[in-house]
Order: C-alpha cells, then sequence, then structure tokens
C-alpha cells in the first residue's frame, strides 16, 4: 500500500468502507472512510483506530511505515465502535502502547472492551504530551458528538484531529479537499452535520470560539471521516459556525406522504404557489425519499411544509416517525406549517402542528386541510397558501 503523508512523518492509515450504505439509519450511498493518523517521532502515537472488521487494513498501512510494535501511546479521540472497534487488535500488537483519553473515555473503553485492562493516560483541555520534537495538546469536547470526546492538536504542525466534527460520509480514492469536487465535499459535509450534529449548534459555536480564544492556528483539519481539509481549512470551520448560527436560505421544503393520492394534489398545488412567487423550492414523498437527504436540505431551508392524510384520528405512520427523528435533530429558526386531506373525520393538520410546535419552530396554525379528493376552487387555494409561504419565507429575517 502507497503511504499517504499529510506531513513529515505524520501519516493517514486508516481504511476506506466502499461498500457502507447505512450507518445505523443515515443512508450513506458514498461510502465513507475510517480515518486514523500515524505520528512518527521519539515517540510514535496512533490517532484513533478504524472499525471493527477493517482492523487488517489499517495494520497493512501501519507495516508499511513502521512495526507496530513501536507505538508508545494510542490516542483515542471517541470510544463510538467506528473509531475504536480495532483497539483490541492494536493493543494486541503494541504492548508498550498507553491509550490516551478523557475520563469518560476511559470508562467508555472499559465498559466497551472489558478484557483490554489497558494502561491508561486520562487527559483534560490544555495537557500536552511531548513526543520529542513534536507536541500533542488535547481539548475535551463534550458532546460532540458523546460525553467523551475530545480533539487532539500536533502542534508543530499545526494540525486539528476532532475526530467526528467536520467529517462527511464518503469513500474515494483520494484524501484531501483539493483532490475532490467542492461540491461534493461540502453537500456531504452538509449531510453528516444536519444528521448527526444539529442537534449540539449551541456546543458547537462555544467549542469553536473556545478554540479561537486558545489562538490555535489551522494548518489542516484531519477528521474522522471523509477527507481531509488542507487547502482551505477555515472553509468547513466557517460552514460549521453558519450552520450552527442556523442561517438559511429562501427555501421551502414541502415534505409529505399520501394515501390516495389526495395530499399529494395539494403538495403539488402549494409547489406551485411556492415557484409562483419566486422561490426555490423541493418536494419529497416520505417513502420514496431518503429521510438523511432531506434533513440535508432542511439544514438551509426557512420554511418546511408537512402534509399527511388523516388516519386513525391522526397522521401517518410514516409521517410521524419523519416528525419523530427531525425532532431528535432539533431544527432552529424555521418557519413550519402542516396540510393534509381527510375523510370522515380529522386530526393529521393538528397533529402535526403539535409536533411542529414541541420542536420550537415558528408554526402557521391552523394549517391546510381538504375533505376528501381536492376540487378546483379548493386546488387553488392551495396554490394561494403556497404563495403566502414563500411570501412569509423572503420577508422574514430569522433571528
Amino acid at each position: 500500500m502507497s503511504e499517504v503523508k499529510l506531513t513529515e512523518g505524520v501519516y493517514w492509515v486508516g481504511a476506506i468502507d466502499w461498500n457502507l450504505r447505512d450507518f445505523h439509519g443515515y443512508v450513506t450511498p458514498r461510502g465513507t472512510t475510517y480515518n486514523a493518523y500515524l505520528i512518527l517521532d521519539e515517540k510514535v502515537v496512533l490517532v484513533d483506530t478504524v472499525k471493527h472488521g477493517f482492523a487488517e487494513e489499517m495494520i497493512q498501512r501501519i507495516r508499511g511505515i513502521i512495526n507496530p510494535e513501536d507505538i508508545d501511546y494510542l490516542v483515542s479521540n471517541h470510544v463510538e465502535k467506528d473509531h475504536s472497534g480495532s483497539t483490541p487488535d492494536i493493543m494486541g500488537l503494541a504492548k508498550k502502547a498507553k491509550i490516551v483519553s478523557t475520563e469518560k473515555g476511559r470508562a467508555g473503553l472499559s465498559r466497551h472492551y472489558p478484557a483490554g485492562d489497558w494502561p491508561f493516560i486520562t487527559v483534560k483541555t490544555g495537557d500536552e504530551i511531548s513526543l520529542g520534537r513534536k507536541t500533542l495538546r488535547f481539548i475535551e469536547a463534550p458532546m460532540l458528538h458523546w460525553p467523551d470526546s475530545m480533539f487532539t492538536y500536533l502542534v508543530e504542525d499545526r494540525i486539528l484531529m476532532p475526530n467526528d466534527a467536520f467529517g462527511q460520509h464518503i469513500a474515494t480514492s483520494k484524501r484531501f479537499d483539493d483532490e475532490v469536487p467542492e461540491e461534493d465535499i461540502m453537500g456531504e459535509a452538509a449531510k453528516y452535520y444536519a444528521n448527526i450534529l444539529m442537534p449540539f449548534a449551541p456546543l458547537i459555536l462555544r467549542k469553536i470560539a473556545e478554540v479561537q480564544g486558545m489562538g490555535i492556528p489551522l494548518g489542516m483539519i484531519a477528521p474522522s471521516h471523509g477527507i481531509i481539509w488542507r487547502s482551505e481549512p477555515r472553509k468547513i470551520v466557517d460552514a460549521y459556525v453558519k450552520w450552527s448560527q442556523g442561517h438559511a436560505e429562501d427555501r421551502v421544503l414541502v415534505i409529505y406522504d399520501t394515501m390516495w393520492e389526495s395530499t399529494e394534489v395539494m403538495a403539488k398545488a402549494i409547489i406551485q404557489g411556492v415557484m409562483r412567487e419566486g422561490v426555490k423550492t423541493r418536494l419529497f414523498h416520505l417513502r420514496k425519499s431518503d429521510w438523511t437527504e432531506i434533513l440535508r436540505e432542511i439544514l438551509e431551508a426557512k420554511a418546511i411544509l408537512i402534509g399527511s392524510p388523516t388516519l386513525n384520528n391522526g397522521m401517518l405512520p410514516s409521517v410521524g416517525g419523519f416528525l419523530t427523528y427531525l425532532k431528535g435533530l432539533r431544527p432552529r429558526k424555521k418557519v413550519a406549517a402542516a396540510f393534509g386531506s381527510y375523510g370522515w373525520g380529522k386530526g393529521a393538520v393538528k397533529a402535526i402542528n403539535e409536533e411542529l410546535k414541541r420542536m420550537g419552530l415558528d408554526v402557521l396554525e391552523p394549517g391546510l386541510e381538504v375533505q376528501y379528493l381536492p376540487r378546483e376552487d379548493e386546488v387553488k387555494h392551495c396554490v394561494e397558501f403556497g404563495a403566502s409561504i414563500a411570501r412569509r419565507v423572503k420577508e422574514t429575517r430569522l433571528q
């Protein structure tokens, strides 16, 4: 295997998962990588490992550079098993190695791998380990996105290794941002943020401010999934600030499910109204669309419209499931509204509104309801409903 060098004495030794398509519910059509980094100095360091099943790929890359027995430290930035799954394999080879982690990281690794009984060094923000010419500095990052998470900063080379922050699920033959089309990288980075890190937006803003306050120059950001940001590392940091602050563009998403196409007729009429006002829009059928892709679109949209016919005095299960998924990701600063058809009794629109209000969104009540198949005048009303939402979006400056 050919060496992948970040800078002198620093190597990527991770694994490429070309065939991953589902990351515990997150749809990953482009696969992913599990990034690990080898640092050579008077002391040898491996930063993170790879998912179980990919250990041999990582070990072969390490063997192409050094003997794994020479590793002195294994830095564990995060306990989740896509990054720690090969810890037993490495510790079985690197007999003298000590694991460096936060205190919660030590506790988590001990629970995941109770047979390990490994030596630990626990660190806090500001702690350092000298490797000889190079220095590791550690920054705790609890809930970004687990309680044990931390960042590792290689001081002399100005490389930040933030584990799950700033990553993307994308498998490529290239390792760096200047080797992959920007639209591919940023689109996957936005999808990754929306589906994994969006709930932690306030914490992300505070952590970025903290790191900036420490005066840490960023020459490179080396996350644990996807490509490494070496040409413009500030680009992804600025994007995280924008997303975490809730900045969005004039865009309306219409998201729905339908039983006998009545709600679909409404959805398509609403879209016509939005388009008439010159506002960007997209239509998503919940049983035909990837929810993780919908969330990527929600991240940068000002308004979301949720549609469902009434079933058993409530919404369709697919709509309820999506709203549960959405609620857990805590979208911020969005205008929202509900619509749907009903037969002999209402219920879906009211139930959707209640869920949207629990999320803290700016809900436009009462929403829009039509009995059975929309008549021509009701279709026109749907068009006007969409137009009114579009005008609201253009006038809105979300704080």
